[in-house]
């Protein structure tokens, strides 16, 4: 089908249109680049001053390049993104949603990785939904294979890969 290398650049250019992209160093962790999508909207009549609501909506997607997941690397990944991503997102009156979405690329995947991640059911709620929610869109992209899995949550997300990769 395509390799990772392959898969990356037509998914980060892709996202260049839609989030603010930010390439990561080598570290400890295969992660490659966190890309932030921010969105505000605002209903009024008439004038702005006359206001009936505004929803912010956001969006941290995380891109993970390694070799072959287990599922020791998928749960340290796991525990950075909810770390992480609880640091960014801007809970307050006027916030609606928040989606987390790690997609992980790889050659190989270790059946025990691949149960957990379509296990995966992270959804938080702030203040009953009053100040919105968070949820987790999982993926994973085997490159030489072209196979996708996801969690539930992550549907969405399956299209879109399948769509960017064709």
């Amino acid at each position: 089908m395509f390799t990772r290398q392959e898969a990356i650049e037509k998914l980060l250019k892709s996202y260049e249109s839609y989030f603010n992209v930010q390439k990561c160093e080598p570290s400890e962790l295969p992660l490659i680049a966190i890309c932030e999508f921010f969105q505000h909207t605002e209903r009024f009549v008439m004038s702005k001053s006359a206001g009936l609501g505004a929803a912010d909506g956001e969006e941290f997607l995380y891109l993970f390049d390694l070799e072959q997941l287990t599922p020791e690397v998928y749960e340290k990944c796991m525990a950075f993104v909810k770390e992480d991503a609880d640091k960014r997102a801007n809970i307050g009156p006027d916030h609606m949603y928040t989606y987390v979405t790690p997609i992980f690329i790889c050659d190989r995947c270790d059946e025990e990785a691949r149960k957990a991640l379509k296990s995966c059911r992270i959804h938080k709620s702030y203040r009953f939904t009053i100040y919105g929610w968070m949820d987790y869109h999982v993926a994973l992209l085997e490159a030489a294979e072209g196979r996708i899995s996801t969690n539930r949550s992550g549907k969405v997300v399956e299209k879109m890969l399948k769509k960017i990769l064709q």
